[in-house]
């Protein structure tokens, strides 16, 4: 057997990856009110679309995106949503043509991903590696988590951000995002709650949420109320915003969320999910364990207001 075989179609693998995805992905230069900055994007629309991460235009004044093949132009942001991290731009000149949007939800553990970006400045750079864990979770700046985050072993590097995390096909599974450390990066996932932000971002600029005015730590909770439920844990409210839909339905302080809209809740983040735009202004119930007894609150969220 040839020891080299095994290398040879790794190395086979990434170079048609890179050849693939990479003269569609550019470098972004920033000027924002507080200096320069700068990370990558990806082109998703024949017309000057492309995605990228919402912290690195945050704020944007002036912005140019350039890629390999020389051409360069301006770019504007048609929409950001920092609570999942990602934006959409327009650029204003011709861009290459788009790349493959894939299915974060289909990766599995130890699974060959390659990141390509602009790290450091350094255009056009390609890293490979495999998904280290699936599942994780990333808290935004704006305060709200990011679900089903991908790690990676690929090396990522400050610019990286908003470049593609690519599978064996070439398609985009990934938005890079994130350096967590030596030898771990994140990247938000495309699935399908993300192709809808996108969607949104593209559409209308902008995602609608539903908002309670709650915040809750995840719990074990206490026999009885397994018993009841059919669930071991639940969210105890630590804190509810004065006037919010939650206030104003009479949510207190220590009460258990064991079920919302007909969902069983087992943390804050099973609530996050259920926010999302059907939910505003939508008469929902809520089912919370309180002084030893299951009672029934009826909400009506609003929608969540980013400032």
């Amino acid at each position: 057997m040839n020891e080299r075989e095994p290398l040879d179609a790794y190395s086979e693998v990434v170079m048609s990856v890179a050849e693939r995805v990479l003269p569609s992905v550019a470098s972004v230069s920033v000027q924002t009110s507080r200096g320069a900055g700068a990370g990558s994007a990806s082109v998703i629309g024949d017309d000057g679309l492309l995605l990228t991460s919402a912290h690195v235009v945050a704020g944007a004044r002036e912005m140019e995106v350039a890629f390999a093949d020389g051409r360069s132009s301006d770019a504007r942001v048609i929409g950001a949503d920092p609570l999942s991290d990602l934006a959409v731009l327009r650029a204003s000149g011709p861009t290459p043509p788009s790349l493959v949007l894939g299915d974060a939800a289909r990766l599995r553990v130890g699974q060959l991903v390659v990141a390509l970006g602009n790290p450091l400045g350094l255009a056009g750079s390609v890293t490979a590696g495999i998904v280290s864990a699936l599942g994780r979770s990333l808290p935004t700046t704006a305060g709200r988590v990011i679900d089903e985050v991908v790690q990676t072993d690929a090396a990522l590097n400050p610019g990286n951000s908003g470049g593609v995390l690519a599978d064996g096909t070439g398609a985009v599974v990934g938005v890079n995002t994130a350096v967590a450390g030596i030898g771990l990066g994140l990247a938000v996932p495309i699935n399908s709650t993300t192709r809808e932000i996108i969607d949104a971002l593209t559409t209308f600029g902008r995602v609608r949420r539903a908002w309670l005015g709650i915040a809750g730590v995840q719990i074990q909770l206490p026999p009885e109320v397994q018993a009841k439920v059919g669930s071991a844990r639940g969210m105890q409210v630590a804190t509810v915003v004065a006037d919010s839909p939650a206030a104003l339905a009479g949510i207190r302080r220590g009460d258990i969320v064991v079920s919302l809209d007909g969902t069983t809740i087992v943390s804050a983040t099973a609530v996050q999910r259920l926010m999302v735009e059907n939910a505003i202004d939508r008469m929902i119930e809520m089912t919370v364990w309180r002084n030893g007894a299951l009672v029934d609150v009826i909400l009506q969220p609003t929608e969540l207001l980013l400032r």
